[in-house]
Parts: C-alpha cells; sequence; structure tokens
C-alpha cells in the first residue's frame, strides 16, 4: 500500500503473513466504509432519544443486566442457556499469524465465497518482502488460502492482488454457502430461434466497460439529501413511485429493450 493511501487509512489491526520461515508483518486496512445514514429512535412529543430496555414479556417488568442471559431455542419455547464461561473455552487462542495454507489459480474462488475485503499494507521499514510476494502473485497468477484469529473469531481467506497491493478477503465458511447443484434445476419452455437471436443482438448492444463509480446508493444519497433538506428548514416534494404496465410477452419485451438501447446508443 503506498503511502498516500496509508496516510488516508487507519490500520485496524496488525497481523504477520506466515509461510515457510517467512514472516512478513503487515497492517490490515478496510477496503470498505459505511456511509449509511443512521437514524435514532425519538420521543415524538420533545424529538429526545429514548432507551430501550429489556422487559419480561410476561410481567412486563424491566429486567436487571446481572439477570440476563443467552439462551438457544432448541425447540418452540424450550431454550438451552449457555454461560459466558462456556462461549469463552472454544474462543481461539489470540494470534497475529496469518497462516498461508495454500496457493491456488487466481479466479478459482468462486464470488460467492468472498464476504468482506481489506487492504494489506507493509508494517516494516524494509518492505522488500512485501512487494516480493505482490510481484511473485501477480507473475504466477496465483493467491493463497489463509487462516488467521483476529479480535477473538477465527477467518478464512483469500491473499490476492488488487492493482498492485496485497488484498485480503475474508471467506464464508463452506456451510453458509449455497452451491449452485445443491438447487432446482430452471424449468420453462424452450425459448424461439427469433428469442434467442434477439437476446445475443441485445446483450452484444449492451457491452461496455464496468465503471464502479456509476454505481450509488441512490436511497442513501436521497435519505441525505432530504436530512439535509430539513436541517435547513426546507422541504422536498415527495415523489409518486410510477405504477408499471402489464407484462409484455418475451418477444415484445427484447424488441423493446433492443429498440432503447439502439436508441441511447445513437444519441
Amino acid at each position: 500500500m503506498s503511502t498516500a493511501v496509508q496516510t488516508r487509512a487507519r490500520a485496524i489491526w496488525k497481523g504477520v503473513i506466515q509461510f515457510d520461515h517467512l514472516e512478513l508483518p503487515v497492517k490490515l486496512y478496510s477496503a470498505v466504509q459505511d456511509r449509511a445514514v443512521h437514524f435514532r429512535l425519538l420521543h415524538k412529543k420533545d424529538r429526545q432519544p429514548v432507551k430501550q430496555m429489556m422487559v419480561n414479556p410476561e410481567t412486563g417488568e424491566e429486567v436487571p443486566k446481572e439477570q440476563i442471559r443467552r439462551g438457544a431455542e432448541v425447540e418452540p419455547g424450550v431454550f438451552v442457556v449457555v454461560s459466558d464461561e462456556e462461549l469463552g473455552q472454544f474462543e481461539p487462542e489470540a494470534s497475529r499469524g496469518i497462516r498461508i495454507e495454500r496457493f491456488v489459480q487466481s479466479g478459482k474462488v468462486n464470488h460467492q465465497w468472498y464476504e468482506r475485503p481489506y487492504y494489506l499494507g507493509p508494517d516494516s521499514e524494509n518492505d522488500q518482502a512485501y512487494w516480493s510476494l505482490v510481484k511473485a502473485l501477480e507473475r504466477q497468477k496465483k493467491e493463497a488460502i489463509v487462516r488467521w484469529v483476529m479480535r477473538k473469531k477465527n477467518y478464512a481467506g483469500a491473499l490476492r492482488v488488487e492493482q498492485g497491493h496485497l488484498m485480503l478477503i475474508t471467506l464464508r465458511f463452506s456451510e453458509e454457502v449455497i452451491l449452485a447443484e445443491d438447487l432446482e434445476p430452471p424449468a420453462g419452455r424452450d425459448l424461439e430461434k427469433k428469442e434467442l437471436e434477439m437476446a445475443r443482438q441485445l446483450i452484444g448492444a449492451m457491452v461496455d466497460e464496468f465503471r464502479p463509480e456509476e454505481f450509488r446508493d441512490q436511497f442513501r444519497d436521497k435519505v441525505a439529501e432530504l436530512v439535509e433538506a430539513k436541517s435547513r428548514g426546507k422541504k422536498l416534494k415527495l415523489v409518486k413511485p410510477k405504477k408499471k404496465t402489464g407484462g409484455a410477452s418475451l418477444e415484445k419485451a427484447l424488441q423493446a429493450s433492443l429498440a432503447a438501447v439502439r436508441k441511447r446508443s445513437h444519441a
């Protein structure tokens, strides 16, 4: 990670990449950020924030914090209480090691396994080993499968190169991922030759570069605009959602889509 990037970002964790006899100190930076508008619950009368309380649904009385326990529902209405001490015995041993288990060909890990991305930057004045690993992964078109412990949790991840820097992407565990072969095969009629040809033309007409800057959270932007306007004493005009027209045949829908794409391309 360049000095400029490290200056803007703040490391959230430090670790050591380990494989064979090599130990490479690194800093971990988040590659995504929460930009959502967060709301507080307020009392309608005086707009003061309200507090949530834990209450017994049978009596309606507040339950003190020291009397609250965790419980897993094993069947409707039946709970097994688990203590902090019992859960604590399963916590992994604290470690800074990011252990490389194997290398795989780049692109072999399907995106459905990806969870959260992080950047890794060098945590040493001598960052030669860091850039050596970057170049080796790039030239051999490989990424590493790694395991590590962070904040009392076990993680598996893919260590890859992204625009000349190391990126660590946490992977979902196998029991969390639903594979395509586990789904019912799609059913439906065979498409007509004309429909297939129009679909091919539509795809061809829409081929373009991926421009990530075009993908903004429009809901978040509108909410932020609303909050900003109301904070200045202004009101925004409510926009009613457009009514959807009735469904057309596949052939007519393809024709309309193809015509719209061609019109935009010549605009």
